[in-house]
Order: structure tokens, then sequence, then C-alpha cells
């Protein structure tokens, strides 16, 4: 793996942190500030660690220099809907299954959907024209 590869999974790993913090910080307030159930909670906590995600990785983790289109959201969201199952079934099995407590339950939860979301942003979101196998707008014609 190059340098450039290296650099992109810790600006990833960083913009994880801060959408971990979102996530948690929303779902920790909306659970015991609110007095929410973790089922209701996860959700709403989730998708305000989407939007950071969406927004940072997509300006500074894989600087895409396309314009934003409603393909690369719904592929971002197509993603994010499958580490949020991932992480949901983590969470709820372990609370529920396995008797631990919502924030542990969340705290695993996250690595679980870690690895998944990275593939796919990496490999099908924010993947460049070059790596697709099209041609960018750059390239020139052979």
């Amino acid at each position: 793996m190059n340098d450039r590869e290296w650099r992109k999974m810790a600006k990833f790993a960083l913009v994880g942190a801060m959408n971990t913090g979102v996530d948690f910080a929303v779902f920790a307030a909306l659970v015991y500030g609110l007095g929410a159930k973790a089922i209701a909670a996860q959700p709403v906590s989730y998708l305000c660690g989407f939007l950071n995600s969406y927004l940072w990785n997509r300006s500074w983790t894989f600087k895409s220099g396309k314009r934003a289109s409603a393909s690369e959201l719904i592929r971002f969201g197509a993603v994010n809907l499958l580490s949020f199952a991932l992480a949901t079934a983590v969470l709820l099995g372990l609370e529920q299954g396995l008797g631990w407590n919502a924030l542990a339950g969340k705290a695993a939860s996250i690595l679980a959907s870690l690895a998944a979301n990275y593939a796919g942003s990496r490999l099908w979101v924010f993947r460049e024209a070059g790596e697709r196998g099209e041609r960018s707008p750059d390239s020139e014609a052979v």
C-alpha cells in the first residue's frame, strides 16, 4: 500500500472519530438526557454522524473533484445503510441478547461497521474515474 492510500485511511479514521463523537454524543443525549430507548436513538444519532461523514469525506478524505450528485449521495447512503444495519444488529444483539448496557453495545457496534464503511466509500462511492475504468476529463484521447 502506498503513502497516498495510508493518508486516505488516516483521514478516514480521523473523520470516523469525529463521526463517532457526533453519533455517540447525540445517542447519549437522547438515551440518558431525554430517556429515549436505544432503538429510537440509534437512527437519529447515526444520521447526524452520516451527514458529518459525507461532508468531511467528500471534501477532505477523498477530495472528490466532481460536483456532488444525487447518485453519489445515493451510493454513500447505501454504504451507510449497510453499515447502519450492521451497527444496529451488533448494538441490539449485545444490549438485548447479551445484556450489555447501551453505551458499551454502541461502542462495539462502531467497530463492526468501520470496515464495511471504508471499503464501500473508498471502492464505490468516492472511487476516482481512473479506478473505475472511466476516462477522467483530464486524460488525453489515445
